[in-house]
């Protein structure tokens, strides 16, 4: 087992990685204040491990269950009023705590809930997804998608806890394991060189779900996050480095339909899109972005776009992204490997050029 903190002051919290934790009572009870319950999980997951969970839930006066659809599709504002609806009529009071088990859009949409139910009531992230570990459940972002854009509508709301049961994952479809691994190269990219050193060194044992590999690759993403989260709460300056190719990758969900990419697999692609803007720039070459496509091919993720988004469709997509700034888009590039930086003087024909030596026309 693993344990650390994300330093946040009155909103610090602890992460618990391991197997074997989920509905283990001594991790739960002491980060539930109240006596009332409610868990948030999917269609999916539901069978899983829903039962496990409820019965480290012992002795309360209440624990109600929202069974969500599965899927990003359903990642909206209609879909968190019928967890609005549950709190409700099972009369949830304030001291309330919502426990999402899910991927990262059940963790998304109970969050936003927690924050927005009787104007904030605790909630507990339990992820069963690679992406979820490693990087939704932890920092604090939830929200909805709105057909426009993705992430438009919600909040910066923390968790008490991030309890992150490694066994969830010996359940999880390779394309979605394969997906949860670009927010893993992701880290070693921004600010961890010698994670992704490592990562060149053992992507093979990690892909056949090795109990140690898989461990140490979660642990390790966190304490990079975690530290990132750290020093910027809410994204006025350090954090952004961890949208490195979200804004591209956020691009390539709105444009195909969410759903259609799943998030790690448009992050990918949108991490070359990104390290190619990064040798435009004249801060990386060429070497590097083989390096990166060498990783994705390993772990059968995408390297190239969409053949049918245009640089129409991109430059669309991207100018209501959340991180335009009095009209300008600001881009997170890379300095050198494991150092990034939030670009907002970046001209537009760079973005172009960068689209269109990755086959976007």
């Amino acid at each position: 087992m693993h344990s650390l903190n994300v330093a946040l002051g009155a909103r610090s919290y602890p992460i618990i990685i391991g197997p074997k934790l989920l509905g283990d009572a001594q991790y739960l009870l002491p980060s539930i204040r109240g006596r009332q319950v409610c868990v948030v999980t999917n269609e999916t997951v539901a069978p899983l491990y829903l039962a496990r969970l409820l019965k480290g839930l012992p002795g309360f006066d209440k624990v109600d269950v929202v069974e969500l659809p599965d899927g990003e599709s359903y990642k909206t504002l209609n879909t968190v009023n019928r967890i609005f609806d549950a709190l409700l009529e099972k009369r949830h009071n304030r001291t309330t705590t919502l426990i999402a088990l899910g991927g990262g859009v059940v963790g998304d949409m109970c969050g936003f809930a927690a924050a927005c139910y009787q104007r904030g009531v605790d909630f507990i992230q339990i992820p069963t997804t690679l992406l979820a570990l490693v990087d939704s459940s932890v920092g604090g972002k939830t929200g909805v998608n709105h057909p426009l854009g993705k992430n438009m509508i919600g909040a910066f709301y923390q968790p008490r806890l991030v309890l992150a049961d490694t066994d969830t994952l010996t359940t999880l479809p390779g394309r979605e394991f394969s997906a949860g691994i670009a927010e893993v190269i992701k880290y070693g990219l921004i600010c961890d060189a010698p994670f992704f050193l490592w990562l060149e060194a053992n992507m093979d044992a990690l892909l056949q779900r090795d109990t140690a590999i898989l461990a140490y690759a979660v642990d390790r993403c966190c304490r990079d996050k975690a530290a990132v989260v750290a020093s910027d709460e809410r994204e006025s300056g350090r954090r952004a480095i961890l949208n490195f190719g979200h804004t591209f990758g956020h691009a390539i969900e709105t444009v195909q339909g969410y759903g259609a990419w799943l998030h790690g697999e448009a992050v990918a692609a949108g991490m070359v899109l990104a390290l190619e803007l990064s040798r435009l720039c004249g801060s990386v070459d060429n070497n590097l972005l083989g390096r990166l496509r060498s990783l994705l091919r390993k772990a059968r993720l995408p390297q190239r776009p969409p053949a049918g988004m245009t640089v129409t469709d991109f430059l669309q997509a991207m100018a209501l992204d959340k991180k335009v700034v009095n009209g300008r888009l600001r881009l997170v590039v890379l300095k050198a490997l494991g150092e990034a930086r939030v670009a907002e003087d970046t001209p537009r024909e760079k973005v172009i050029d960068a689209l269109k030596n990755c086959g976007v026309r």
